[in-house]
């Protein structure tokens, strides 16, 4: 029973942390929106760099770029807690229904990892060549909650044994 109390917090603190990177990216737009605009203006890469034909200029698309991410983390937040009451109401139950029960906040994660991964560590990252930057480079970050959200999402698809064995 403990190993699935420990699988629904971590769950949760997901969902806890995704949603303050909404809150945060919603109530301080305008310091990760100038983020999000230096990298696809790619305006501090290495001077001289021969993908500078990749940069984005428009301020259209820096909004639009950004409120995708935004949308993008609310649904994963979203999802993710929807998994957490699921279970949550299923803590009790047999191995077979708690194991079942896993599917959204599965999905959830997954749905994270995939953020991360295309949007900041390959998108970001690699076409806008983020790692360039000395000032806007969030691969670190990225890949660190990459990590984490995956850490969580193998350790909850572990199958869970009946609650009395």
């Amino acid at each position: 029973m403990p190993i699935r109390y420990c699988k629904i917090v971590l769950v949760f603190a997901s969902f806890l942390f995704l949603s303050l990177v909404v809150f945060n990216n919603l109530t301080d737009y305008g310091s990760n929106y100038a983020f999000v605009e230096a990298v696809l203006s790619m305006n501090s890469t290495f001077e001289g760099n021969s993908g500078m034909w990749r940069a984005i200029e428009s301020p259209i698309i820096h909004h639009l770029f950004y409120w995708v991410i935004i949308f993008w983390e609310l649904v994963a937040m979203t999802i993710i807690g929807f998994g957490v009451l699921k279970l949550w109401k299923n803590r009790f139950s047999c191995a077979a229904l708690f194991n079942q029960s896993k599917d959204l906040a599965a999905v959830g994660l997954t749905v994270s990892l995939l953020q991360w991964f295309v949007a900041f560590l390959i998108i970001g990252g690699e076409w806008f060549l983020m790692w360039q930057s000395k000032i806007f480079n969030g691969q670190d970050a990225a890949m660190r909650m990459f990590v984490v959200m995956g850490i969580c999402l193998i350790f909850l698809l572990l199958k869970d044994d009946e609650v009395n064995a």
